[in-house]
């Protein structure tokens, strides 16, 4: 994986989640819509990468699919309604996730630290982003100028390195060598995850709000580089077995961050796993997995009562996870 090209997609990354949570929380969340245009946002942003992941897999044109996402998210800043600005802003957030993600899932071989690299900054983006929009600090037009800079800079940058905006996808192809029935735990990971970050309550969490993003978005980060050192089922244990226990403490700071930066560890293990399952079909089996980041939204926004209690329940997702992940890297579906 070119390392430059491997910046500017995690620039970008922060840049376009930054932008996004901008927009929904500075223009969306004032109309008397919000709560349909942040279900509409949510959709399109995570449920459609599946559909659009199958797209994606047949163009062979990642670096275009993702240039494409950040002009289509700039344009939602200047869209007339509530509603087309969140459609667009998630059908925006969609196609560069997917073109940024297949590229590099394609060009990381066997090693996941790039993978790593790339889906961490955009928590970070989405925080401070949050924080800009529910301010009142000015320069919203920031957003929209940053992401198409941002997205002609791929493409310059790509061309320039590869000499072709086409990607080398594999062959499009939903075979799944070692069973479909593997990506179910993998899936059932992620909606875990998700409805673990949209739950936990920590009596801290307002205090320390940004060092507990940083430690989601450093966890990201080292699980790739964890998993290529140690394996990804060495890794998987180690992170998830420790998080389990640290959240069992996790009513105090420190413990509690570090459950939270091992929790995410496994974040790129489970993108490259879905992806060596169906080697063949990358841009689906991200979006299978963004999917599953969905499901675990919808609760909370229908404005269900959290099932989770606190720490030992806490403990409990954590421990049910590595269980789950065991299941398919231990049977061989995938390996390192």
């Amino acid at each position: 994986m070119s390392k430059k090209m491997l910046f500017l997609y995690s620039l970008t990354h922060f840049w376009v989640d930054l932008s996004c949570a901008l927009l929904v929380f500075r223009t969306l969340a004032g109309g008397v819509d919000f709560a349909l245009c942040l279900l509409l946002y949510n959709f399109c942003a995570f449920a459609l990468q599946m559909p659009f992941g199958l797209l994606a897999d047949r163009l062979d044109q990642n670096g275009v699919v993702s240039a494409a996402g950040c002009a289509l998210t700039a344009l939602a800043y200047f869209l007339p309604g509530t509603v087309p600005a969140a459609v667009a802003a998630g059908v925006g957030n969609a196609l560069f996730h997917l073109g940024g993600g297949i590229d590099v899932l394609n060009r990381s071989g066997e090693q996941a630290w790039a993978l790593g690299v790339f889906v961490s900054p955009g928590a970070l983006g989405l925080f401070l982003g949050t924080l800009w929009g529910r301010g009142t600090a000015p320069g919203l037009l920031l957003a929209p100028a940053g992401l198409l800079l941002l997205g002609g800079a791929v493409l310059w940058l790509y061309r320039r390195i590869f000499g072709t905006l086409r990607s080398g996808n594999a062959p499009a192809d939903l075979d799944a060598p070692g069973g479909y029935g593997m990506l179910l735990p993998l899936f059932l990971v992620v909606v875990l995850r998700s409805y673990m970050g949209m739950n936990q309550a920590f009596p801290w969490k307002g205090e320390w709000a940004l060092l507990l993003t940083l430690a989601l978005v450093l966890g990201k980060t080292a699980g790739g580089f964890a998993m290529d050192r140690l394996g990804a089922e060495r890794a998987s244990a180690v992170s998830l077995g420790l998080s389990a226990a640290l959240y069992l403490a996790s009513a105090l700071p420190l413990p509690g961050m570090l459950a939270v930066f091992l929790f995410n560890m496994t974040m790129p293990v489970t993108l490259w796993a879905a992806a060596r399952a169906m080697p063949g079909a990358k841009g689906f089996t991200f979006g299978l997995l963004t999917f599953a980041l969905f499901l675990g939204f919808l609760p909370s926004w229908l404005g269900w009562p959290s099932l989770l209690r606190g720490p030992v329940s806490y403990g409990a997702v954590a421990a049910l996870s590595l269980l789950l992940l065991w299941l398919p890297l231990r049977k061989g579906a995938v390996r390192c």
